[in-house]
């Protein structure tokens, strides 16, 4: 069966204001991050903490005392602080950035400092607008709408916000995604059981929270409770949370004294507590579930969002407000009460309505309970992480659309083939398995699959070059797969961390397999004629345990190794009864006829997929087996067909984010070298088998990937040392060169050096090229920044 309920967590740099900073936005931030590290957890994912980097707005000197999910500062009116940030992102493994906006947190004339961090990123921004205004000024209607030039996605929190950005800035509807501001998942409770708290019981509790400022209109709802209190005098308002920062620092305390004035004018400090408090969540839903009705009495009718509002409505409280434009959608359909602005009589008349009509009231608190259910976080933060996914698949695509074409040379020659990298991560025990960019990555030590594969690399370059300088490296790889068989168990090791010490008796079937197809090779083509005999032993040994194994790739490089061995040795009848063996059961996994445009072995199309038709197209020809070399040669149509972009024509490779399940979607990313080696490789065979011309077409464009003809349109080689990325993600390429991707772009390369000495393909004569033989359109030829290559054609 498929599975279509994969998980993958994106790593997010979020750019905002954050605790202990004061500010609805660090609130805001915090609970998302909070929330996607949940879901993360829930999910199983590997180092959920690990997935997020915050990039914090700073408003003071001296900064704030953050966690250590902070990587970075930003002062705010420091113009250089938004470039560095941005060269930090870019160079962070952050697949997605999301910047969450207000104008009064970025520095610059109508916080326009913020597009210089934006227009140097290199990775999709999805921007969530916290403000979003009818009539701006000049200046902020240009800041938003070059925000909204550089993100991606953006993100609102209203469908009237949707309606504003289209009307007044412009910004096509494709671009936008509504996702409802979150809050917490609270029961629903009866208020009346909550009381004792806060010395409460029996008395009907009415609440206003956020920070305190004059847009909160608090003096209206005073004046109105002044009515309800002589007809109720055990009514009681709590006005609950500390006066805004900013606030505060311009003009201090007055409007919090203002109002403590009027309450003690009109006599009312018995029906009215002020908790100049900024509370935890958890004291907060302490409040919100003790309280019968929630009053928004804000003053600001452009305001298009409301946390607070949100909070009381999620948790299914009767509510009063006033009619701002977040406050009429979500009250709509009788979930709420509106008022007019600054309207004291008629906001009384409506508290005195709802205190003394309790059926009213518990009917509104259900209507508010079950809207505000997709407003709960869990909700939000997979609505985000929709987002975050939608936005890094266009960011490829309009990459690539507004990219160079990537350079195809018509030189006299292909790149020169560097083994600089190669040998930098390899010491004397082997190939690492990974780097840190260019730094061989200790901490995950050796593996035999890389080193099998480094063997043949080493074993084609000796054969092309003749080169002396690469035998040391030919001795160190076949050291090592010596050192991983284990002839008590019969079968090979694969792990080996740095301190040399195997942790594992028998390892994976792949790789053994490929150390039979590595052995295989050396057979053929030995560097070093007095070592064919220990290698041939060694080869022998290790196909013993190979008809119990169950993996199709295993038997695939099983088949291909002995299929070399056999070029040398074809009396042996162990080899060819194994190949005989092997194919005809690995043929037979194919469906007959093609079930559901679904033609491969297994229900998944994973890794190293090429290998398994070119395993059965070169058993088919070796073997005269008809049905055999059909099949293969099936397998790689089909496989090319499923990774060739509809649009472009270019290789699109199957991403190891989820592969490609039968009855799912192909993923897209990350994109992995081994994968478009090994379709070089096999189109290659099905050259050899066939004769066919599309086929050297075909190996072309699978090994053009490597130089830019890809979803991203970017090179993956490193021209200076020979080493490759890692692959290809969304947001660009993954920075590291590890062992696997360098010896599997060698691998191509070698293969390309051959199919030239063997006169099979030449120079100057073919513009690139689609499998199926088309000509790329005119004008694609190029170069890269700096004048290297990004391709050539052969």
């Amino acid at each position: 069966m498929g599975n279509n309920n994969l998980f993958t967590p994106l790593k997010v740099a979020f750019i905002s204001t954050y605790p202990p900073r004061r500010c609805g936005i660090a609130t805001y931030t915090y609970d998302l991050t909070d929330n996607f590290r949940q879901l993360y957890n829930d999910s199983n994912a590997d180092d959920a903490g690990g997935c997020f980097e915050l990039i914090a707005l700073n408003n003071t000197p001296q900064g704030y005392d953050y966690g250590p999910e902070v990587s970075f500062h930003i002062r705010e009116q420091h113009r250089g602080d938004y470039r560095q940030a941005a060269a930090f992102i870019n160079i962070s493994p952050a697949d997605v950035v999301c910047l969450q906006h207000e104008f009064g947190i970025f520095g610059g004339e109508d916080g326009s400092h913020i597009t210089y961090l934006l227009r140097a990123l290199e990775k999709p921004v999805v921007t969530t607008f916290h403000t979003i205004l009818a009539e701006p000024t000049a200046g902020q209607k240009k800041t938003l709408i070059s925000i909204c030039r550089y993100s991606t996605r953006v993100v609102v929190q209203a469908e009237k916000a949707v309606e504003l950005l289209q009307e007044v800035y412009g910004i096509p509807r494709s671009k936008i995604v509504m996702i409802h501001h979150g809050a917490p998942d609270i029961s629903f409770l009866d208020p009346s059981f909550y009381k004792e708290g806060f010395q409460a019981e029996g008395r009907m509790l009415l609440l206003t929270f956020g920070l305190l400022g004059p847009n909160k209109g608090i003096e209206y709802a005073i004046a109105a409770l002044e009515k309800v209190a002589a007809r109720f005098p055990e009514i009681l308002y709590i006005v609950l949370g500390a006066t805004h920062p900013e606030v505060k620092r311009r003009f201090g305390e007055r409007y919090r004294r203002r109002l403590e004035q009027m309450v003690a004018e009109k006599r009312l400090q018995d029906n009215v507590t002020f908790y100049n408090e900024y509370v935890s969540l958890e004291r907060l839903i302490e409040f919100l579930v003790a309280t019968d009705i929630y009053l928004t009495p804000y003053v600001n009718k452009d305001q298009i969002t409301s946390g607070t509002l949100a909070y009381a409505l999620a948790c299914g409280k009767a509510i009063i407000s006033t009619p701002y434009w977040y406050a009429r959608e979500l009250l709509a359909e009788d979930r709420g009460c509106l008022v007019p602005f600054r309207d004291s009589e008629t906001m009384a008349k409506a508290l005195l309505t709802l205190v003394e009509d309790e059926e009213l009231r518990n009917r509104m608190r259900k209507q508010s309970y079950q809207y505000g259910r997709q407003m709960i976080w869990r909700e939000v933060v997979l609505k985000y992480a929709a987002c975050f996914e939608t936005a890094l698949q266009s960011y490829s695509h309009s990459a690539r659309a507004r990219g160079r074409s990537p350079a195809v040379t018509r030189s006299a020659a292909p790149p020169a083939i560097k083994l600089d990298h190669l040998r930098a991560l390899t010491d004397d025990t082997g190939l690492f398995q990974h780097a840190h960019y260019t730094v061989p990555d200790r901490e995950h030590g050796y593996c035999t699959d890389d080193n099998a594969r480094a063997l043949i690399v080493a074993a084609m370059n000796w054969h092309l070059f003749k080169d002396p300088s690469v035998l040391p490296l030919f001795r160190i790889y076949l050291s090592f797969l010596l050192h991983a068989y284990n002839p008590g168990t019969g079968r090979m090791r694969n792990i080996l961390p740095y301190h040399r010490c195997w942790e594992e008796e028998s390892g994976s079937e792949d790789s053994h397999g490929r150390t039979v197809w590595a052995l295989g090779y050396i057979a053929q083509y030995p560097p070093l004629e007095s070592l064919l005999g220990l290698v041939t032993r060694t080869f022998k040994e290790c196909l013993r345990p190979l008809p119990g194994f169950t993996s199709p790739r295993a038997w695939a490089f099983s088949i291909i190794g002995a299929l070399h061995y056999l070029k040398s040795f074809g009396g042996d009848p162990g080899a060819r009864e194994l190949v005989e063996v092997l194919s005809k059961r690995l043929s037979e996994q194919f469906p007959a006829p093609a079930r559901d445009d679904w033609f491969w072995p297994e229900e998944l199309v994973a890794y190293d997929n090429a290998r398994i038709p070119q395993a059965l197209v070169a058993a088919g020809r070796y073997l005269e087996e008809e049905k055999i070399l059909k099949t293969g040669l099936q397998g790689l149509e089909w496989l090319i067909s499923i990774q060739t972009d509809p649009s472009q024509g270019h290789l699109s490779l199957v991403g190891n984010r989820g592969w490609y399940w039968r009855s799912g979607k192909k993923a897209q990313f990350d994109q992995q070298p081994l994968d478009a080696a090994a379709l070089v490789d096999a189109c290659y065979q099905a050259y050899i088998a066939t004769g066919q011309a599309r086929w050297q077409s075909a190996m072309e464009w699978a090994y053009n990937w490597f130089f830019g003809f890809n979803d991203i349109n970017r090179p993956l080689i490193d021209f200076s040392s020979g080493g490759c990325h890692d692959g290809l993600q969304p947001g660009g390429l993954n920075w590291n060169q590890g062992g696997e991707s360098t010896v599997s772009l060698l691998l191509a390369q070698h293969r390309m050096y051959l199919a030239l000495q063997k006169g099979y393909i030449r120079l100057n004569e073919m513009a690139a090229t689609t499998p199926g033989g088309g000509k790329e359109k005119e004008g694609s030829a190029g170069r890269a920044p700096g004048g290297e290559p990004q391709g050539w054609t052969l």
